[in-house]
């Protein structure tokens, strides 16, 4: 009864989700070796499970600790049922935020399918249910910084890339405890060569507008609720009728910017730079985009609390963003023009915003709260 009814569950969830479920389950578990990383090496654990678990349970049933009859009872009364719970509950937060684990819906924005095993590894079936949810936060947040800091320096995230990596990462936290899970975690971070401060050129392009777009939703977001406004985050990245786009500050007219740029390549390396981008409607765009920045500035005075703060009369009567100002020493500041100078010392801006969302050391602060 137990396993025909999380079976209905799972398949109700998606098309995908049941064996999806118990790929993610198996492999955090249990996966030992992966496929050398070599031509014609052979298939291991992690890979069979990715295409074969059926064949790999039954060739596995031994180590697994399946011989007697009692083991499989366990293994759905307690183990099934424990991930496959849990999984169900990511793949809810997946699609929209709920309160603890807004990052597994961060996460799943970036198309980052490989998040649950890594989610299921240092669960354990005798977990508290606050246990569980310190270490699925602890983990989110993890990837979060991670994937943001490949993504600000260029680097892919896809799941070729980032298969073998992260199966090492999944194996050496499997089962871990809350405390050496944290220092775990705060220490692969730790190890990380590219930061936001080793890419000051982060810009948009074709095959990264995407992922930008979600990183300028999060800047944006954590300005305006960190001024005591009400989230939009999910404005910010969904689709239909009132979709938000990049856009640039400055419109494409080269000629317009001749005393700072010599070569219209040099001035659309410069407008490309996240400094000079913004989230705003679609629609601001179709009306505004061509205008000059002294022509759109008092429109962008209308829009979210990011776009405001180009404009000085966001700085009067506005106690919520000033107290948010003091207390992050963020040097937000009006541009009446916006030059090439202007870009990048908003890009710093932006740098040091992202430096605050994207914090290794909120690690250590989930294991204290």
């Amino acid at each position: 009864n137990l396993w025909r009814e999380r079976i209905r569950e799972l398949n109700e969830a998606g098309k995908e989700v049941e064996p999806d479920c118990f790929k993610a389950w198996l492999r955090s578990q249990y996966a030992s070796k992966i496929r050398e990383r070599k031509k014609n090496a052979k298939a291991e654990d992690f890979d069979r499970i990715g295409t074969e678990f059926h064949r790999w349970l039954r060739d596995a049933s031994e180590s697994v600790g399946l011989e007697h009859s009692a083991d499989f009872y366990r293994f759905i009364e307690r183990d099934f049922n424990f991930y496959s719970r849990q999984y169900l509950r990511l793949t809810q937060a997946s699609q929209a935020k709920v309160d603890g684990l807004e990052h597994v819906l961060y996460n799943a924005q970036h198309g980052f399918t490989l998040q649950y095993m890594l989610l299921l590894a240092p669960l354990k079936p005798d977990d508290s249910e606050a246990i569980v949810n310190h270490k699925l936060q602890l983990v989110a947040r993890f990837i979060d910084i991670l994937l943001t800091w490949r993504l600000w320096n260029f680097r892919s995230i896809a799941y070729s890339t980032m298969q073998y990596a992260m199966f090492i990462v999944m194996r050496d936290i499997r089962g871990l405890a809350l405390e050496p899970l944290t220092h775990k975690l705060y220490d692969l971070l730790a190890k990380e060569t590219e930061t936001f401060t080793s890419n000051d050129r982060l810009r948009v392009h074709q095959q990264n507008r995407y992922a930008l777009h979600r990183i300028l939703a999060r800047l944006t977001d954590y300005v305006e609720t960190q001024s005591g406004l009400p989230s939009r985050y999910l404005d910010y990245v969904g689709e239909g009728r009132g979709r938000y786009e990049v856009e640039h500050i400055w419109a494409d007219h080269p000629e317009r910017h001749t005393e700072e740029f010599g070569h219209p390549a040099d001035f659309a390396e410069h407008r490309n730079r996240i400094g000079g981008l913004l989230l705003l409607p679609k629609s601001f765009n179709a009306s505004y985009g061509d205008l000059t920045y002294e022509e759109k500035l008092p429109h962008y005075n209308t829009q979210n609390l990011l776009s405001r703060s180009l404009h000085p009369q966001c700085y009067e009567y506005n106690p919520g963003f000033l107290r948010f100002m003091q207390e992050s020493g963020l040097l937000f500041k009006p541009h009446a023009q916006f030059k090439k100078a202007d870009i990048e010392e908003r890009g710093l801006l932006y740098r040091k915003l992202a430096e605050l969302i994207w914090c290794p050391d909120d690690l250590l602060e989930i294991l204290v709260t």
